[in-house]
């Protein structure tokens, strides 16, 4: 079923299956399939599903210091007195945090970029969340010093581009920095790998030179 930006604007069902191809990962098939459940459903699942998509976006904010998304000003993984405030494992978007914590028992903490590096798109650093990053990793009175920073990053050209600017950036201050090992295939998402390749490229992860 294809759609006219005319039927998009006037047709109910056309607007909702444009809106919902615009999601990542969904094409104009597989919404039209999710706008025709939606429609199948009675009211209240309608009603259910249009508060909770708007309660999130009007609750959820960024964590202050990991910036990944949480209801708090600080979320619960950067809460946790558990958690070793000596490593960082530096991701390109909130879903990665997910993917890692669910996958392996990491046992660090977590920083956000929200994207990579990519001058094509108009990328380049002060686009990325590496200000707050650099900031983190800085030796502060009674604050646990950072001695570690993993970069898991997903596998490519924008991907290890931007592990390599954050490898010169990061050197000169004397950590640690290292790279998820070979297991995730060039062009594959941390959120779609499944929990053993994960483990095994965090476990086996090498020295960033």
């Amino acid at each position: 079923m294809s759609f006219s930006r005319d039927s998009q604007r006037e047709d109910p069902v056309g607007k909702l299956v444009f809106e919902l191809s615009k999601l990542p990962g969904i094409g104009e098939k597989t919404a039209t399939r999710l706008a025709y459940f939606i429609l199948k459903q009675d009211a209240a699942y309608a009603q259910a599903l249009s508060e909770a998509v708007s309660r999130a976006k009007e609750l959820t904010k960024l964590c202050t210091q990991c910036l990944t998304f949480t209801e708090k000003e600080i979320c619960n993984t950067c809460q946790d007195s558990d958690r070793d405030r000596s490593i960082i494992c530096v991701v390109e978007k909130p879903s990665d945090v997910l993917s890692i914590d669910r996958a392996v028992s990491f046992k660090g903490l977590y920083h956000v970029l929200h994207g990579v590096l990519s001058p094509l798109d108009g990328i380049g650093p002060n686009e990325l969340r590496i200000r707050e990053l650099v900031a983190r990793a800085q030796p502060r009175e009674n604050i646990t010093a950072v001695k570690e920073i993993i970069l898991a990053m997903n596998p490519g050209v924008e991907g290890d581009a931007t592990s390599v600017y954050l490898a010169k950036t990061f050197k000169p201050l004397g950590i640690r920095l290292t790279k998820l090992a070979h297991g995730i295939p060039v062009g594959g998402q941390l959120e779609y790998s499944d929990r053993l390749t994960i483990s095994r490229a965090l476990e086996n992860r090498v020295e960033m030179h």
